[in-house]
């Protein structure tokens, strides 16, 4: 029986694996590495749908840290990062080296200056789908499969999804090929995956994504996040350089008129920038815990310091009114999206310097501080379910449940956020509003909501806002607790 020749495969010359003590020279050879990958890969893309059937097939690998340590000496212990728990061989596959740099350099200074061991940088075992390395070139596209003279497969390596996973930070056993442990919570194709459904779910470029992240699940406060954005445009001592809207529309003074675009994407999102990426970006996910599980799972990808929910919710409590703020100290998770990935007997501890942030900004935008707080704001368990229309249904298992948690909010979101947050390291909190109180009568009503978004969406906003101001001040170690880290810990934040 007669099989076809298999393929040749070619693959670009690199520079060989180099030892490196000086963490900005190892990412500018990370920087290298890809750019030879990405262009080969790239250049001979092109030239096999202008040319036919290729006579040999091309293969290009990620660029790869490698760390390897034989000593027990253990680190500062106050640190939740930077460090590893005990000798070995770590390493972690990199993409986008030029969106991580800051993010690379400082990862790798932290883990040399820890252990006093240079990193290793060079080609690794992994190869990189034409899918990841053409995405930044907005002329290119890869046609669906058929639409070629060739196979795809037989000439590209293509998305895996096999090891494109979150088996890191899950917990559940990873370790690369050659038995290196891992070196940071995500490889290159995980983030490649994400960083492909983040563009295509926000309609904005991962460039633009700040530090600190906002989801809420409505336009109102949208609206309310460009007004402020242009505010502080208008005023240079502010520190932010730009605003980019829905289609990375960018702008950097307080008058220019934004266009909305005729079709929004799944979840809009704007980002009030500042040059070393501490601004705010603000994500409208919408309804429903799905959609905050899939922002979630791209986003983190971005190792963001901190994200908040600031939506609204209904009030469970006979002494709440609308508008009322509520602060989640705890969740009851009814949402299941992330059963499989954590399960629902895991705790979700409040981080004390988010909670601190959150009630302070309260107190700063309300003008009430102390007891007299507690007139418009309570804290406690926050419930999440799956179910918009729970109401409809026999209730009396619901409510009894609700009640035996001391739950004093509910809603479809924010447990979900704060569950993925402590699964990928990421600190969380929740401060919502309250827009009715369906067990006390006072349902979502048009009118009702009318006069509830004209009062307090500005306010909810502003909080939020301030929250993320005032964490952008802690230091790195500060905010991302040792509360979040588990046994066998990544070194790389």
């Amino acid at each position: 029986m007669n099989s076809e020749p298999k393929l040749s495969v070619l693959s670009p010359e690199v520079p060989e694996r180099e030892v490196f003590t000086d963490a900005k020279a190892a990412v500018e050879r990370l920087q290298q590495l890809y750019k030879i990958a990405v262009n080969f890969l790239s250049r001979n893309f092109e030239s096999a749908l202008t040319s036919g059937a290729p006579t040999s097939s091309f293969r290009a690998y990620y660029p790869e840290i490698r760390f390897i340590t034989t000593s027990h000496t253990k680190s500062d212990s106050r640190l939740s990062f930077g460090h590893v728990a005990e000798p070995g061989t770590y390493a972690t596959t990199v993409t986008r080296p030029d969106l991580f740099a800051n993010y690379l350099e400082q990862q790798i200074c932290l883990l040399m200056e820890n252990h006093g061991v240079p990193v290793q940088i060079g080609p690794s075992q992994t190869a990189m789908p034409v899918h990841f390395a053409v995405a930044n070139d907005p002329d290119v596209t890869v046609p669906q499969d058929g639409a070629m003279a060739f196979s795809l497969r037989d000439v590209f390596d293509v998305p895996d999804l096999e090891i494109t996973h979150d088996n890191i930070v899950n917990g559940t056993s990873f370790t690369y090929p050659d038995g290196a442990a891992p070196l940071a919570p995500f490889t290159a194709q995980r983030v490649d995956y994400s960083l492909a459904r983040l563009a295509h779910y926000t309609a904005t470029a991962p460039e633009h994504f700040q530090n600190h992240v906002l989801f809420t699940n409505y336009q109102f406060y949208v609206e309310e996040f460009e007004a402020y954005a242009r505010q502080v445009l208008a005023d240079p001592k502010s520190g932010y350089t730009s605003f980019v809207s829905t289609g990375n529309v960018e702008i950097t003074d307080a008058d220019t008129v934004i266009e909305t675009p005729s079709k929004l994407p799944q979840m809009p999102t704007y980002h009030l920038k500042r040059a070393d990426g501490g601004g705010i970006t603000l994500v409208n996910i919408g309804v429903g815990p799905s959609n905050a599980k899939t922002a979630t799972d791209h986003i983190a990808v971005l190792r963001p310091h901190a994200w908040l929910m600031v939506g609204h919710c209904a009030g469970l409590r006979n002494s709440q009114q609308l508008g009322d703020f509520v602060l989640a100290h705890a969740y009851l998770r009814e949402d299941h999206v992330l059963d499989d990935d954590l399960p629902v007997w895991v705790p979700i501890p409040a981080l004390a310097e988010i909670q601190i942030a959150l009630e302070s900004a309260v107190a700063e935008v309300t003008k009430l501080e102390g007891y007299e707080l507690k007139r418009i704001m309570r804290t406690g368990t926050v419930a999440t379910i799956d179910n918009r229309n729970w109401e409809l249904r026999d209730h009396s298992g619901p409510v009894k449940r609700l009640s035996q948690s001391r739950a004093i909010g509910l809603d479809m979101e924010s447990a979900t956020i704060a569950a993925n947050g402590f699964r990928f390291r990421v600190p969380y909190g929740t401060l919502l509003c309250v827009s009715d109180k369906p067990l006390h009568g006072e349902l979502k009503l048009p009118g009702m909501a009318s006069d509830f978004y004209k009062t307090q969406v500005s306010r909810h906003l502003m909080i939020g806002v301030r929250a993320m101001e005032q964490l952008r001040e802690m230091p790195l170690e500060r905010i991302h607790s040792r509360k979040l880290r588990s046994f066998e810990e990544t070194a790389f934040l």
